[in-house]
């Protein structure tokens, strides 16, 4: 194990499930979708024409219930060539230490990099690491508790050589890490799993292997099954704010049953529009200090 390094103090995250305080954002102004996965080439090839007054109105759901949440909210600039900036989990990951420039797989979104360096600079918010291997997005990266962590690797948008850098840093901080592997239908590991509270994942069981199923519940994370189907529309795409509560869509409508079941607080503003482009709450935010 290497040095053990200081965390900073005004930002940071230790853990998915800590009390959300401030979030990275970057609205919808030059959305459209954009044929990049599954999601957003099915919604294409249907025909379906996006009404833009209604995604503007289903981002402020969103943001309202960040408001009710008591979740600060910060911005990129958003720039017209660029129409999934508002998918904020891929570019950057927050870690106890720093932020961690990450390695987008698609060309068209490779340009969000210059706005998400100049916010972090801007906001005096120290770099921990970057990627410089492989491909690696934020949406594959979970860190299920403080000293656990856990990478997808579809070999898409994240592989092996970016997870396995990602990994080591941690691992050399004392974190066990295991990297998941799945089917490239899904577009990242969080369209199968998400934490919903200390010790609660949501998880289309199905698919995830029973490899990494195993390792989950040895670590005492218990897990609510989600169907193939469910996990297709993104419903496991979770955004824990901490004490119990969560944001999931209203179009979840099982999953937030279930979430209810155990005890959470569902937010649930409409969001439909983002998840047929490829990407539910979480995948629209990127936690920039959740508080122990």
């Amino acid at each position: 194990m290497g040095t053990s390094l200081p965390k900073i103090d005004k930002w940071g995250v230790r853990c998915e499930t800590d009390v959300l305080t401030d979030v990275l954002l970057c609205r919808p102004d030059h959305y459209r979708w954009n044929p990049v996965n599954r999601a957003s080439r099915e919604t294409l090839a249907a025909g379906i024409e996006l009404n833009i007054d209604h995604l503007k109105a289903q981002y402020a759901e969103f943001e309202g219930a960040l408001d009710q949440a008591g979740v600060r909210r910060h911005y990129l600039e958003s720039e017209p060539h660029l129409p999934y900036q508002c998918y904020t989990r891929d570019s950057s990951q927050m870690t106890p230490w720093g932020v961690v420039h990450l390695m987008l797989q698609a060309e068209t979104r490779r340009g969000e990099y210059a706005s998400v360096i100049r916010f972090y600079e801007q906001a005096g918010i120290p770099v921990f690491n970057w990627a410089t291997r492989g491909k690696l997005e934020g949406g594959d990266i979970h860190l299920v508790r403080e000293g656990l962590l856990l990478i997808g690797a579809s070999g898409v948008r994240s592989d092996d050589e970016g997870a396995h850098q990602f990994a080591a840093w941690f691992e050399a901080q004392g974190w066990q890490c295991h990297i998941a592997t799945f089917p490239d239908h899904f577009l990242h590991f969080d369209t199968l799993f998400s934490m919903a509270a200390d010790g609660l994942a949501v998880c289309c069981v199905d698919v995830v292997a029973d490899e990494t199923l195993d390792w989950l519940t040895s670590h005492g994370i218990e897990l609510i099954p989600a169907s193939f189907k469910e996990a297709s529309r993104a419903a496991t795409n979770l955004l824990p704010l901490g004490n119990d509560r969560v944001i999931s869509p209203a179009e979840n409508t099982e999953v937030n049953a279930q979430l209810r079941a155990h005890g959470i607080e569902v937010f649930d503003p409409n969001y439909q529009l983002f998840t047929m482009g490829g990407g539910s709450v979480r995948c629209t935010s990127m936690a920039l200090h959740r508080a122990a």
